[in-house]
């Protein structure tokens, strides 16, 4: 039987620019990053829909106007909290994609990533508030797309073309397709909130099998 991942890690959000605003001196990044961690609970709790701003003050000790001396509004406040959390992600993802190294090589250090950062975080909540509220909401599922799907999605299609100008893949397809190679993220992400409960997933073992099917099993030895 396939042991339960690790309890996930928090993720505190990163000092990442916004739209700050600061009134008689007010607003400090103490405060912001006290907002940012709030939020991060609230939308993983509540959803965005149901998150109020009432509440993620409470949960940051500070009064709700204090919100507004940074954040225009919830999808603002959303839209940094993505920002900060999964930016500095994404950029050590693109770079990853970059490293001249056979492309399996580098396909095994996005999954250890995607398992360590992504999965083993509170990361995971952010990915799967988007899964389920972005049709309700295409204004955040857009902003999720531009900053952080299309980047992935980017990185992986130039990898995955280096790989077959190489023959380092069977197919073109994959080449053409990359969100094959990151398909099995979101069915991990998706499986945890729905029945990890029931039957846990050994989310690093589902990867690495993917990726023997995609590149043919490694050989040792």
């Amino acid at each position: 039987m396939a042991a339960r991942p690790k309890r996930a890690r928090s993720v505190r959000p990163a000092k990442a620019g916004g739209h700050r605003r600061r009134r008689n001196g007010e607003g400090t990044p103490d405060r912001r990053e006290a907002i940012l961690a709030a939020a991060l609970d609230e939308f993983s709790l509540r959803g965005f829909a149901a998150a109020r701003l009432d509440d993620v003050a409470r949960r940051a000790g500070v009064a709700k106007g204090t919100i507004y001396l940074y954040f225009r509004d919830k999808e603002a406040l959303f839209q940094e909290l993505v920002r900060s959390v999964i930016g500095p992600l994404i950029e050590r993802f693109e770079a990853s994609a970059e490293i001249d190294l056979p492309a399996r090589v580098v396909a095994e250090r996005i999954v250890e990533m995607f398992v360590r950062e992504i999965y083993g975080t509170r990361r995971k909540d952010v990915i799967r508030l988007i899964i389920a509220e972005g049709p309700r909401f295409p204004k955040i599922a857009e902003f999720y797309y531009r900053e952080v799907i299309s980047r992935v999605i980017a990185a992986v299609r130039g990898l995955l073309r280096r790989a077959a100008e190489r023959g380092e893949i069977p197919a073109e397809a994959l080449a053409r397709f990359p969100q094959l190679l990151v398909a099995p993220g979101l069915v991990a992400i998706v499986w945890h909130g729905l029945f990890d409960r029931f039957e846990p997933l050994d989310v690093a073992a589902l990867m690495r099998a993917h990726l023997d099917l995609l590149f043919g099993e490694r050989r040792t030895g």
